[in-house]
């Protein structure tokens, strides 16, 4: 045997690795009607806030020169019979549909969601009685019972926004409890309950994080029922007395003028359709997102 074929061979160098390019995750962009829907209610929103603010701001204020004036420079929605600028009294009107919406979801949102953790947490017969009250509560005509209540009592924003809330309360619970049942059978909520942590903490901790992008969802939905349901009553004389604003009172105000002013309804009632489109949309979207994931 040869020298030659005893040596050790020397190792061969590696191969220089070829240097690959750093992926960025991409950033995904909001879908078209995402931007469209969000920008349209932070308008809204914007106005409703900053609008009244300035100088010259006054929905109840008449131009009694220019009575039911077309859509202009001057008045740039027109005016009603009374010469009210219509523009003015559609921002304001905004501001109470808002605010009924804001304390409907404050209540529905905070009854439900508490009624909906105690019946998913504890079931068995506390699940039972939440669930018939809820049932029954369900099964009451609620615009019927908000008309009769604002009869007796008068109209009033909060009287509205907490009777509308109280009658999403069972909407709310169901929604909590089907996410806290669901959460009753994952590991972390049984592992945290083997190694002794309180039911307090668990709940803290463990389910509300879950439960809290599904109830703010589903209040897109609670807003746009709260905003329909005020310019219902109204349209049909429950809402705030006139001459105050509210987008119902002011398209019943401008019925009877339909084919001589149609701008006086159709303005507010564009603007009322608008919103609650953009927020089932959005709604609808956060919905689709939280299934996916």
């Amino acid at each position: 045997m040869s020298v030659a074929e005893t040596a050790p061979t020397a190792p061969t160098a590696p191969a220089p690795a070829t240097s690959q390019p750093v992926r960025r995750p991409s950033v995904r962009r909001p879908a078209p009607g995402v931007l469209a829907a969000g920008a349209w209610l932070a308008l809204i929103a914007l106005a409703a806030l900053l609008l009244p603010l300035l100088p010259g701001f006054d929905p109840l204020h008449g131009d009694f020169a220019h009575p039911s004036a077309a859509p202009g420079p001057g008045h740039w929605l027109g005016t009603d019979a009374a010469g009210r600028d219509v523009l003015q009294r559609t921002v304001a009107g905004a501001r109470a549909s808002f605010a009924v919406a804001g304390l409907t979801i404050t209540v529905g949102l905070l009854g439900g969601g508490a009624l909906g953790l105690v019946a998913g947490w504890f079931r068995g017969p506390v699940d039972k009685v939440i669930g018939f009250a809820t049932d029954l509560l369900m099964s009451v005509p609620s615009l019927i019972l908000v008309m009769i209540t604002v009869a007796l009592r008068g109209p009033s924003l909060s009287v509205i926004g907490t009777l509308i809330g109280l009658f999403t309360v069972p909407h709310f619970t169901r929604v909590v409890r089907a996410v806290v049942l669901s959460l009753n059978e994952r590991g972390f909520v049984q592992a945290a309950r083997m190694i002794g942590t309180a039911p307090l903490r668990i709940l803290r901790r463990e389910v509300v994080p879950h439960v809290a992008p599904v109830a703010l969802t589903f209040a897109f939905t609670a807003t746009t029922v709260a905003i329909v349901a005020e310019g219902s009553l109204s349209f049909l004389g429950f809402g705030l007395r006139p001459p105050e604003p509210s987008w119902g009172g002011i398209i019943a105000e401008g019925r009877t003028t339909l084919g001589s002013a149609p701008w006086i309804s159709l303005a507010p009632a564009a603007v009322l359709c608008l919103t609650v489109l953009a927020l089932n949309y959005l709604g609808e979207q956060l919905r689709s997102k939280g299934g996916r994931g």
